[in-house]
């Protein structure tokens, strides 16, 4: 089984990137990835505001993924998450929702140890490790990886974790994947602007699904799927990510737009993904059961 190495990434997700790395339809691999910082920073002494942010985020790839076009979808399998031993949380100011209230920057290191995240002599948090950029070429534009969007990117959705299936968009022929951003832990939101970054490898698994299209990504676990969309408010991206999950429940149970509307006011939930990337990243949660408990394609 092949690994990826993190020597060759990218800084943008852009359609002048060439792919460094090929795989096949339905190919397992590693990818290895370092952390959101780059590996800049490693010790207490290491400051937010002193490191180069113009290469945070840095995706490795872009990966060919063969006979993957512009006419299909793409499903990203992940199978495993390995973290390495030190996690690390910093705060600056102006860094997540009340960063306006850091005035002096901090640098906090974690020790991962058996199956924990030891944020405190008092406090171990149980990992769940998770994704946090997942995405493709675009057919045009340049999106750092710093920020998310159709091509996924850095959606920061905890849920793309061991286990779940990322169904992407394919812009480009071999659709050019890149993956970066691990998480030890990760809540909801972000919301002091970092989870628990870390370094390690992904176990990943891709298909090509033929002749399917989707407009975004979408993310499924074992009981639930979940519609991501990006925009500038919460009040478009909540449109958006409720209108393609109104359209999956009227295909998949053969409803009319109002029933459709309707049935997910019953069941699905509304869910923020991340606030502290510029741009707001939402999410709408459905209960598998509405597609009989199958995957969605």
């Amino acid at each position: 089984m092949k690994t990826l190495s993190k020597g060759n990434v990218i800084y943008s997700f852009n359609p002048a990137n060439k792919c460094v790395y090929f795989v096949e339809d339905g190919e397992t691999f590693w990818v290895e990835t370092d952390d959101c910082y780059s590996g800049q920073i490693r010790t207490v002494n290491d400051l937010r505001p002193n490191i180069d942010i113009s290469i945070m985020d840095a995706a490795v790839g872009p990966i060919n993924v063969s006979h993957a076009t512009p006419s299909d979808l793409l499903c990203v399998e992940v199978l495993d998450i390995q973290v390495e031993s030190q996690g690390v949380m910093v705060t600056s100011k102006g860094l997540g929702v009340l960063g306006d209230r850091i005035d002096t920057p901090d640098t906090k290191i974690i020790e991962i140890k058996d199956g924990y995240a030891h944020f405190s002599p008092n406090i171990k948090l149980p990992l769940n490790p998770m994704i946090g950029v997942m995405g493709v070429t675009p057919s045009e534009g340049n999106f750092h990886c710093v920020t998310p969007g159709d091509h996924g990117g850095n959606m920061d959705t905890k849920e793309i974790g061991i286990g779940s299936r990322v169904y992407l968009p394919i812009f480009v022929e071999g659709a050019g994947l890149a993956i970066s951003d691990l998480h030890a832990c990760m809540g909801n939101g972000e919301l002091s602007g970092t989870g628990i970054e870390i370094a390690g490898r992904v176990l990943l698994r891709v298909s090509v699904i033929k002749g399917r299209q989707i407009a975004r990504p979408i993310v499924e676990t074992g009981d639930s799927f979940f519609t991501i969309a990006t925009a500038a408010t919460f009040e478009r991206a909540i449109q958006i990510a409720v209108a393609d999950m109104v359209a999956i429940l009227q295909e998949r149970q053969k409803l009319d737009f109002p029933d459709a509307y309707r049935l997910l006011s019953a069941t699905c939930d509304i869910g923020i993904s991340q606030v502290v990337n510029g741009v707001l990243t939402l999410k709408v949660r459905a209960p598998k059961y509405l597609n009989d408990n199958r995957s969605l394609f």
